[in-house]
Parts: structure tokens; sequence; C-alpha cells
């Protein structure tokens, strides 16, 4: 980066040189901070617009602190200099590119090498590689037609689009050669951003203008640095930026909204801490850190947390938020010894964390874990094969997705490129979103001759959080990849099965389906989606674990949506498994909840349960036209009276998850249904009707809705 800066310098004058030597007490000319000028000019060479005959040397002395790394602790004056590639007039541009062998030397000159005895111009704004030195007309008709052509204007500048290495884009690997390609960009003249694209600098600047953001008011804005939060969660306390919560503004974002999310993984790794410790964790993109500080605050040295993030400012805030809860940093295997300076007489510390500065593909395929948690600012899978290339047996890995648009079949293209899967909107697409997500763990955990066992999924507002184990070898790899299967969806009554297995082609896929609506209905009615997960989505054992973790840590608000896991996973309505419901464990006393722990850690080895039927229906979407429904509650239990499996589902309040076919679905609904007009009056009569007749209403109705929502099929 240094010798980038050093390119990026305008010629100075000899005297010009010899005085900032003079300044700075530097012996060699073409260091970086060579060309540093006293604070006093440079402020007021950046507020006093630059005329037509100003000298060429000041913008480079300007650029010199804004690209050296070196400078980053200089004041924010010198950051805030602009580019060169940011002029009024095409002419400022052309002083910038007359050289000669006498104005520079071979060390610093960005053209030396190009250049012939006589008098040359070489472009500012291309390295030497891309453009040559060369005469003025041909260098004037390059920087018009190339640099200042597309240029973008703000407020009498012009922001040139620059070939200089300022942003390197990833080296290729030619054979034994190594070729870095350049990339073409912009320079912001408000916040410094770089930018590629000519379109996106246009809206770049629109935004600034749009929220009154000049020059000035942004350096204004940047000087005066805003303290920073404290927040608390769990006991534990967190410093994060004023703007933590948005994404696109801050360097370490800190969602609250995300705090189930972080309960639920905490819970988990503390039903893991019982099977063996100590553990290896990883907290793959920390941001604030604040999920890595509550496993190494609560779980003590059961668990030695790792904690990474590709950003600078993100590791600086996870050390700060680390000395905050009086907790260890080590570094590089170091521990560091600020530590203990901020800590009370007579405290100690109480647990270690490692903060960690690469990237996450990178630090999974070089150590070993027994829990990885990944939370990307997005999808998820361009970190499945590195957390399952390393991770130890009967380890667990737990996956965050965000990109629900894509997920929630909002984005369906996105979907098939990041996912592989072919999806439409359904009324059960949050579970049709969690089972894309494990079918994409399996195929890659599949990859490294790994199995898995899927501890529970679980889809809310804003993520998908799917949690597995990881079994290790080919057969376990071989039996998690039969349980990817394709999905038949009817478009008409949003009927739904899994394929069959078999690699014979089907003459007739439709038949598979409980509905008839392909032969009462013309042309064709369903579509093939996936390949989706096609097991079970809870591990009841698992789940019953953390249930207890959660009561023991006192963490009230995940209790609820536990609870509603674990029915979920066993089928059965909440009023019949109320007797087995751990609620009144703190009256028990610490013992007897300690032996029932201990007991059901033993059972979950042996504790063996049919898998619940996949999918759920919405009873609000499957509603008779003019009958008033019965009671979510009644309705379960009028299921369960007939035989049926039914519970409920965190997926959507008001879904019912039963292994009952649709037919059979809505005439247990309607017979139970009573018309809006009689009030309750009609609730025998209807009681009393004969099932053919309610056949009957049930077909009727579902033609009536086909018919109306017959655009659905295209």
């Amino acid at each position: 980066m240094e010798n980038m800066a050093e390119e990026e310098l305008l010629p100075l004058e000899k005297e010009e040189v010899e005085v900032a030597q003079v300044q700075v007490q530097v012996p060699t000319p073409a260091r970086d901070s060579a060309g540093v000028p006293a604070p006093a000019p440079n402020s007021a060479l950046d507020s006093a617009p630059t005329p037509a005959s100003a000298p060429a040397p000041a913008p480079a002395l300007a650029q010199a602190s804004a690209l050296s790394p070196s400078l980053a602790s200089a004041p924010e004056e010198a950051k805030s200099k602009r580019h060169i590639s940011i002029q009024r007039q095409l002419a400022d541009l052309e002083k910038l590119a007359f050289v000669t062998e006498g104005n520079f030397d071979s060390t610093s000159s960005l053209n030396s090498d190009n250049l012939d005895a006589g008098n040359r111009q070489a472009c500012p704004l291309c390295p030497k590689e891309k453009f040559r030195a060369c005469n003025s007309h041909k260098l004037r008709r390059h920087l018009q037609n190339l640099h200042w052509k597309v240029s973008v204007e703000f407020e009498g500048y012009r922001m040139c689009i620059c070939h200089l290495p300022c942003r390197p884009v990833k080296p290729n690997i030619i054979g034994e050669q190594i070729s870095s390609k350049m990339g073409a960009h912009y320079h912001c003249i408000i916040c410094s951003a770089t930018i590629t694209r000519r379109t996106d600098m246009l809206g770049h600047v629109r935004r600034h203008m749009n929220k009154g953001e000049t020059k000035s008011s942004y350096i204004a804005a940047s000087t005066a640095k805003p303290p920073k939060e404290i927040l608390k969660e769990a006991d534990t306390d967190v410093q994060v930026c004023p703007n933590y919560s948005i994404p696109q503004k801050t360097d370490s974002y800190f969602n609250p909204k995300m705090k189930l999310n972080r309960q639920l993984i905490f819970c988990t790794l503390a039903a893991l801490a019982e099977e063996r410790k100590p553990l290896e964790c990883l907290d793959a993109f920390g941001a604030t850190g604040i999920m890595g500080l509550q496993w190494a605050k609560h779980l003590g040295n059961a668990v030695k947390v790792t904690i990474n993030d590709l950003n600078e400012n993100s590791v600086t805030l996870i050390q700060e938020n680390c000395h905050l809860n009086k907790l260890k940093v080590v570094v590089d295997s170091k521990e560091k010894e600020k530590s203990d300076d901020i800590l009370e007489e007579g405290e100690k510390n109480i647990g270690n964390i490692k903060v960690t500065k690469m990237d996450a593909n990178v630090l999974m395929h070089l150590r070993s874990f027994d829990f990885i948690h990944l939370d990307p600012f997005g999808t998820s899978v361009n970190y499945l094969d590195s957390a399952f290339r390393n991770i130890r047996n009967l380890g667990i890995v737990s996956v965050t997705s965000t990109d629900i648009s894509s997920l929630y079949a909002k984005a369906q293209h996105v979907a098939r490129r990041h996912y592989g899967c072919n999806i439409v909107r359904t009324e059960y697409y949050k579970e049709l979103a969690a089972r894309i997500v494990v079918a994409a763990v399996a195929r890659a955990a599949a990859r490294c001759n790994k199995g898995i066992e899927v501890l529970f999924a679980v889809a809310l507002e804003h993520f998908v959080l799917v949690v597995v184990r990881v079994l290790r070898g080919p057969t376990s790899a071989d039996e998690t990849a039969k349980k990817i299967q394709y999905l038949i969806h009817c478009q008409w009554c949003e009927e739904r099965i899994f394929q069959k297995d078999g690699n014979m082609v089907e003459e007739n896929p439709y038949r598979q389906l409980p509905c008839n609506c392909h032969g009462s209905m013309p042309g064709k009615t369903a579509i093939e989606l996936g390949p989706l997960w096609s097991s079970s989505l809870f591990n009841t054992g698992f789940l019953k674990r953390m249930l207890f973790e959660s009561l023991h840590h006192g963490l009230d608000d995940i209790q609820t949506l536990i609870k509603t896991l674990i029915f979920e996973s066993e089928c059965t309505p909440q009023s019949q498994f109320s007797i087995h419901t751990p609620s009144n464990l703190n009256k028990q006393g610490k013992r007897k909840s300690n032996e029932m722990i201990t007991n059901l850690g033993k059972k979950q080895k042996t504790d063996v349960s049919t898998e619940h039927p996949p999918f759920y229906y919405n009873i609000h979407r499957h509603s008779i036209k003019g009958m008033n429904m019965p009671k979510l509650k009644k309705f379960l239990c009028y299921l369960s009276q007939a035989g049926f499996r039914v519970s409920r589902t965190h997926f959507d309040p008001m879904g019912v998850r039963t292994d009952a076919p649709l037919m059979q679905f809505k005439s247990i609904l309607l017979k139970y249904s009573t018309p809006t007009y009689t009030g309750g009056q009609s609730e025998s009569l209807v009681q009393s009707a004969s099932e053919d007749t309610v056949t009957e209403r049930v077909e009727m109705s579902v033609n009536d809705k086909a018919e109306a929502s017959g655009c659905r099929r295209w």
C-alpha cells in the first residue's frame, strides 16, 4: 500500500522536496511522509477552490495522506483530502501529467520506466502497464475520451474515472504467474468511497444530496465522533456504534431483533456442553462479538470461544467488548496484558476469548471445531463447504440465513442461483424455506463424506435458523443424500406430496397426489418444487434438553418457542402434553431439576419417536365461504378425535400440522363450522348432514376457489 501511495504522488519541485524533508525530518524523498506539508496549509488548500492556474503539486500533497495507510492516525483534515481524479477543469488534469526525467526520482515516479531523454507526458490516472508516457496531443485525447468523458459532476467538480491500484481486484493465477487486475472506479468527493460503475456513482451522489450532505457537512460530521452506546443483553454488556442497526452505514452490525436467534443458539451450545467439554466454538462473523461473549461468560471453562471477523474495526470493537465484560483476549496465542489492568482488586477473569481477523473460509479450513455458527449478511451457502471440512464428529453446525426474500419465494431467481432450488409462493412457504436451507446444508456435508441429523429448524419473520449434528462417514452421507427429494405441489388446492423414490420415469405423476384436480381441471395443475429436505426437522430429545438449559440460565423469552417446537416434533396438541411439560420445574427444587436433566440426557439416545408429518395447513386459507370456523384449539381436538396426528406449528400461528389429507381436513372443518346467518342453531344440523353432502360441498368450495385464483396456475 505504501508503494501504491508513492506512485500516486504528483511531481514535486526540488525546492519543495527539500523543504518537506526539513519539516518532517525524513532522509529519503521517496517516502509518503516526506510529501506531507504542515496541517495549516493543507486545510487552507482543501477549503479554497482550486483555480486553473494553481500549481499541480498541491492536490498531490493532499492526496498523499489520504492514500497511505501508514498515516491512519493523522488528523481528520489530512484524511479528508480529495483524490487527484477530482478536478474542476480538464486543464487541471493535464497539468498533473507533465513529467520529465529530472522531476522524479526513479523510485518514486509513476511512469519513470517509460520516459525517454525528451519530455513526455504520462497519464496521472492510469498505471504504467495500462498507458505509457506519450506526446501531449495523444495524452489530451486519452484524458478527454477515457477519463473526462465519463466523469460525474458535483458542485463544479468532476469525478473522473480512475484506473490506479486504489481498488485492486483479486489476483488471477495463470500457470505460475500471478496477474493482478486493477478495476476502474470513481472516488466520491464527499465520503471518499470508491465505486466501480458510473450509474452507481450517480445514485451514490444523489443519495448524498437527498440527505443534505455536502463535502463540508460530511467532513464536519466525521470529525466529531459520537460516543458509543452500551447495550445489555443476557447479563452481557456490549459496546456498539451509534448507527449499529443500519447494515449499510456501520462496520459492526447489531440487530436487537435477533435476540431470539442468539438465545436459541446459546441453549444449543449449552446442551452440547453437557455431552463433552471443553468445546472448541467458533462465531465466524462476530460483528460486535455479543454471541461469543455470552458463550464465554455463562458457560465458562466448558467452552473455548473464537470470535472472527474480517473487518478491522469490528475486531477492535470485539476486543473492547471483551475488556468491558472482564474477559481475557488471546491474540496469536498470547494473552493481552491490558485485560488484567482493567480488573478490580480481588476479581479474576472468568474466561478467555480468542479474537481473529481473517476470512471465515480460511479459518475453518485451518482449524477444527466442535461448534460452528454461521451468520453472514444474507445467504450462507458460500461458507458451508468450509464449515463441514474440519468439523469434528458429533459436532454441531448452526446456520442463520437472512436472505428471506429469496427463501420466501419473493425472488425466485435468486433462490435458484444460490440454492439450486425451484420454488413458488405457497401457504407453507416458511417450512419450505427451512427445508431448502437444510437441503443445501445436507449436500455440503455429503460432499465432505459426512451426514447430518437435523436438531431443529426455525423460520421466523427475519431469519431462518437451521441446527444440525454432524455424522462422519460415507454411510451417513449416503443416508443423508437419500432424504433430499422433490415435491409435487398442486396449484389448485395446494395439496402436496414428496415424490416416490426410484429412478424410473413416472408415466403420470399426478396420480401421486391425493387430490383429483388434474382430472377435473383442464391443463397442467401441479408443479415440481425442490430439491428439498424430506425428513424430520426436529429432534425431540435435544429440544427437551434445550428447554431445561433455558430454565437453568433464566432465558424466559425463549421457553415458549421451545415448548412449541417440542409439541410440533411429537405432533401432539398442547392440551394432551401439558402433564409432561416442565413448567413447574422451578418449584421442584434444584435437586429434582438436576435429576430430571440427568435422566433426560440418558434417555436421549434411546428415545425414538415417529417423524412428524411434513408441512401444514392454514385454517384460514381453507375456510368455507359463508361459514364460521370453530376455534383453533377445538378444531385440533376434532382432528385428534378423528384419529389423525395434529399439533400447532411455529411457522404459522394459524397453521395446523397433521397427517390428514386435505380432503379430510376440509371435511372436518366444514362439519364443525356454522353458517353465518343462523348462528349456533345450525350446528346440530350440520353435524347430522351425510358424508356425501359434506364431500360435495367441500369439492364445490375447492372448485370455486380454483376458478377465483386460476392465475396461480401460470
